[in-house]
Formats: structure tokens, sequence, C-alpha cells
């Protein structure tokens, strides 16, 4: 492949003609940087600050003065990732750290720890599972031809242009367990151009191409209900319920389904070298939460979740997206969804010639079999999937009353807005302020992916307590409330650009060697209690997604994806049975009450400009 050739050559020794659109900048991008070290020890004091009292403070200051000792234990760390990070050899310093610790060697079950899912709005025109899976598949081929050919537009911009290595791992990709670290293929796509299909946990596998030219959607619609009658009312052995299992159980029973027939591993790697997964779920979801609902865990059971790419079909046509998260964070998956629903809503994708060519190969059915033992496994699998969902409850709010053409006339994030809503509504319901993530993707760096934006500051907590007293006047509430939009954003620009807290903490922890003291800022309770993240929370943009969601990452937290359009907010609440329905109640009332705050604003600013 090209991109493996300009990952090694340099651009300037290429052709400028033909240097391809989509990995353009990828050789002039920078290295993740190192912070200094005392720059990463004030943001981390600043950021503790809040959710310390005076005399637990006092000792984390302590801790940090000690860390920053000249000829110190902070010292030293520092100069060992420096030395990391300059090596030629490493492109990313984090990179390696960081996938094998938040993702392949992470081992509790993908759903609902690490998976992500988008639920799209419905398509008026194709109401049948069979015509939308269609128009789906064949919008995600024009996609998928752009980026195979390298003609897609590289995110970002000319000024601050992303990395997109990342892309090589969205088709025909899938993660595979081992202990006592998954690892991911990918597979050549010249001689992979097959989909695969479940239904009833009945495997299929679809050839895109007949006779050189690539299934029209009308010819795709008609191999999805060839499926669909083929798989009939009765299930097969639930193979989806054990890759959502616990991910070392998983690795010890993928032998056993092996070893089940000679021709199991066979079949499965034509499952797994596919371009994506369609299941066609023999379930109508009714309203948003169900929607949300089944496309993130669905029964655990109509799944292949070490795929790359999950399409959901629903039975009524309702349809969505799960994104297995170890290769791959949610942006460029949602970009490929809201290219593929934009276009396919704008009338602008091909959906090839209206007929059907009389010889296209039926749908081939991978037929799996099972010994005793496989069948025993899949059967744990399943009940420690229904017993760990049971668990958990989700709530997908859309709500209407503002979005970020109104939040711009208030001359601010839209972005910062939206997480001090986050931050009301959950001091609402629980009448205190606790950590709270929020995604910050770090991709203007070579092999970036996220770092922690801290939402809680000083800034917002006062702004917080502030909107719940009565007796605060309006005019300091927004004063109150520009601090903490300036003082996130501030926050979140700095970790776009490498310069958060705790990445570089965590890269000098692991630096540790074995017998040296644990640095007394780790061994602080206030290191563990301030990146206890008790609301995670991320964004993803499309006027064209209804939820999306993930869950949460603490037992005493929630996850909280939001969309921030341009005149609704949409929020999926999830957590352990805590009250997601309640937090969502409480969001609406933030925002309602953060939306009359500033609109009070507006007509002040038309009447001072009417007097100039």
């Amino acid at each position: 492949m090209l991109l493996n050739l300009l990952y090694k050559c340099e651009f300037s020794v290429l052709d400028p003609i033909s240097v391809i659109i989509m990995y353009r900048f990828q050789n002039s991008l920078s290295k993740l940087p190192v912070p200094k070290l005392e720059d990463t020890c004030q943001k981390y004091l600043k950021s503790v600050r809040p959710l310390l009292d005076d005399q637990a403070y006092a000792k984390t200051e302590v801790a940090v003065k000690d860390f920053l000792k000249p000829g110190g234990q902070g010292e030293e760390l520092q100069k060992r990732l420096l030395a990391r990070a300059s090596d030629a050899k490493v492109v990313n310093w984090l990179e390696e750290w960081w996938n094998d610790l938040a993702y392949m060697g992470y081992r509790d079950p993908l759903v609902p720890y690490v998976s992500y899912f988008y639920t799209f709005k419905d398509d008026q025109l194709r109401k049948t599972p069979s015509k939308r899976a269609a128009s789906i598949v064949t919008a995600v081929m024009e996609f998928r031809d752009l980026v195979l050919t390298e003609k897609l537009s590289p995110e970002g911009n000319s000024k601050t242009p992303f990395c997109m290595s990342s892309y090589k791992y969205m088709f025909n990709a899938c993660r595979y367990p081992k202990k006592p670290s998954d690892y991911a293929e990918t597979y050549d796509p010249a001689t992979n151009n097959h989909i695969a299909v479940v239904r009833k946990n009945k495997y299929y596998i679809i050839d895109m191409f007949h006779n050189g030219q690539q299934l029209s959607a009308l010819e795709l619609e008609n191999q999805f209900e060839r499926i669909i009658a083929d798989a009939g009312s009765d299930k097969a052995p639930a193979l989806g319920a054990i890759t959502c299992d616990n991910r070392d159980t998983w690795a010890d029973v993928r032998p056993i389904i092996l070893q089940s027939a000679p021709e199991n591993e066979g079949l499965l790697k034509k499952l797994e070298s596919s371009i994506l997964l369609v299941c066609l779920d023999d379930y109508s979801p009714k309203n948003r939460n169900e929607h949300s609902w089944s496309c993130w865990a669905g029964d655990g059971r109509n799944r292949y979740f070490d795929k790359s790419l999950q399409f959901i079909v629903f039975e009524n046509g309702k349809a969505g997206f799960l994104g297995e998260h170890s290769c791959m964070d949610g942006t460029p998956t949602a970009r490929l969804c809201d290219y593929v629903l934009s276009n396919l809503a704008n009338g602008k994708i091909n959906l090839g010639p209206n007929v059907v060519r009389s010889n296209v190969s039926t749908p081939e059915r991978l037929n799996i079999r099972f010994s005793e033992q496989a069948l025993k496994a899949v059967a744990v699998s399943e009940k420690n999937f229904d017993e760990l969902m049971s668990k958990h409850d989700l709530n997908a709010l859309a709500y209407y009353g503002f979005g970020k053409n109104l939040i711009k006339k208030f001359r601010t994030s839209p972005d910062a807005f939206v997480q001090m809503v986050i931050q009301l509504g959950y001091y609402k319901m629980h009448g205190v302020c606790h950590p709270t993530y929020e995604a910050a993707t770090t991709r203007k760096f070579a092999h970036g992916r996220t770092e922690t934006g801290r939402t809680v500051s000083s800034e917002s907590v006062a702004f917080i307590k502030a909107m719940e007293d009565p007796s605060v006047p309006k005019e300091k509430k927004i004063a109150l409330g520009r601090a903490a939009f300036n003082a996130h954003v501030k926050y979140m620009v700095a970790a776009g650009n490498g310069q958060g807290v705790d990445r570089h903490l965590l890269g000098l922890r692991l630096l540790l060697r074995p017998g040296e003291t644990k640095p007394a800022i780790f061994q602080d309770p206030a290191y563990a209690n301030s990146s206890h993240w008790n609301l995670s929370t991320s964004q993803l943009a499309s006027e064209h997604f209804d939820s999306w969601g993930y869950g949460e990452v603490v037992p005493d937290g929630f996850g909280i994806a939001y969309i921030i359009k341009n005149n609704a907010l949409h929020f999926t609440v999830t957590s352990m049975n805590l009250g997601a329905d309640t937090l969502s109640y409480c969001l609406a009332e933030a925002a309602e009450d953060m939306k009359k705050l500033f609109e009070s604003e507006i007509p002040a600013e038309k009447n001072t400009k009417a007097k100039l």
C-alpha cells in the first residue's frame, strides 16, 4: 500500500503530481510533545484544587513540591520520558502504552466498556431492513473507495492537519483476543471485497462484485432478502456472545471454536476479513431509548463485536452503527457515517442500475459448527452478558430548546457551554461536583489519539454553585459563567496541543523502574481521586445522528455522550443503574436554566447597539 511507503519516505522525494490527497500532510505532522514538568504540575494543582478541602490540598502541594525538587524523581522521570520521545524509532511516545493500557490489554467486555454506538435518523424512503441496509452499504463502499484511492480529503485544515493513519483500520479489519494483550489484523482490500452479514446469529458472506462490477443497491437489497429468508426463524448458537465476554475468556474459547470443526478457521477468517459486518436484527425499536440500547448492546448475540465496523439494521428500517474502539477513535467513523447519511439524504450516492442481474451468486452461509464444549461456553457467555447488562441503564435525551445557533449568540464556545450544562445537571442531582473527563483529540500530532480535558475547575464550581443559589444576582452568575467557559476552553486548547495533565503524568509513572520508590505525588489520594471519572463525556457532531454513546468508566459514574446540533442538544446517559433517566431530566432542567440566564443578555446588547 502507498500508505506504508509514505511512512518510510519524505514528501520531498516524491513527484508533486503523484502526492496523494489523504496523506499529504502525514510526514509534516509533529511528534506528540512532552510538556514541561513545571507546567504540568501547576495545571495539576489547579485542577485538583476545587476537588479537595484545605488540608488535603496542602498535602498535595507538598507532594508536588517534592516531585519538582532539583535532582529528584520528577526530574529523572522527565529525562527518561524526553529520551523516549526523542527516539527516532518512536513515532509517538504515548502510542504503545496507551493502546495497550486503554484497549488491547484491557480485559473487560467490549460492551459496555469499550465500544461506542451511533443511532441514525430514520430514512423516509427506505423503510424495510433490506432496502435500508443496501443503501447504507452502497454509500459506505463509495467512502471506502475514497480511502483506498487516497482521494479522501484529510481532516483538519492546512494550518492544523490531523493524522489520518488510523483510517487503515477502518475497513477489512478485526480485533483478536489474546493473553495478556489483544491485537488487530487488517486484510488486503484488493482481495477481500466481501461483506459479512449476521441474521438470527447466522453469518453470511456477500461478494460485493460480480463480473468486475459492484453490486447495485437493488442487487444488494435482493441479497439481504435472500439472507432473511434463508435464516428463517430459528437461531444459531450465539458466537457473538463470546466475542463480548471477558477478553481472557474469549481468548480461551476461541481455540475451542476452531477445534470444533476443521473448516471453522477458514469460515471465521472470511468473517473477520470482511469489509464490514451488517447485523440484521429481528427487532423493531420503538423509541430513542430502545434504539440506542439496541445499537449499543442489542441482545448481545446477533453481532461479532471484534469487527471494526458493524452497521445494524432493524426490522422496521431503523439503523445505527457499533464501533470497536481499540484502533480508531470516534471522529473517523463519525465522518464515515455522516458521509453515508448526508449523501443518501441529498440523493448524492450512485445506487447503480435499477435492475438485478440474473446470475449474481447467492450469499454464502458460514456453517460454523460447535462442539459440546463450545456450546457450553456460548451458554455461559450469554448468561454473563445478560447479567452484566441487567446492571446498566441508558437514557437518550433529545432537548429541542436550543442548540449551536443560539449558543453562538451568547458569544461563547458551544462545547464549553454544554459542558457547564452537564456540570449543573450533575450538581442538581448530587449536590456536588465530581471529576469530569472530556475527550480532547490530539490528532494534530503523528499517531495522536486523545488527551483528558479536565472540566471541573475552581471557576466551574463557583458558577455551578451560584446557579443554584437564588441570592446571587443574575449579572454575577453571567460573569461567573463566562469565567467558567473561558477556563474550560483554555484547558481544552492546551489538551489538544498535547499539554494536558493526565497523559504526561501517566508516562512519567510508567517509567518507574522495578524497585524504585513511587513518588509521593502518585501515592497521594488526590492523584487517584482526581482521575476517578464520575462523568466521562465526549462530543461528536452530526445533524444525521439521533444519539450516540458508550458506557461509564467507573462503577459509580456516568457516561455522557452528546451532540450539539444547530437547534438541539442530544445527550445519551449510561450508568450502572444509578439513574440515567434522572440525570437526563436534570440535564434538561440545567439547559433551560442556562438558556434563560444568558438569553437575558441578548436584548441588552441590541439596545446598546441601537443607541450607538
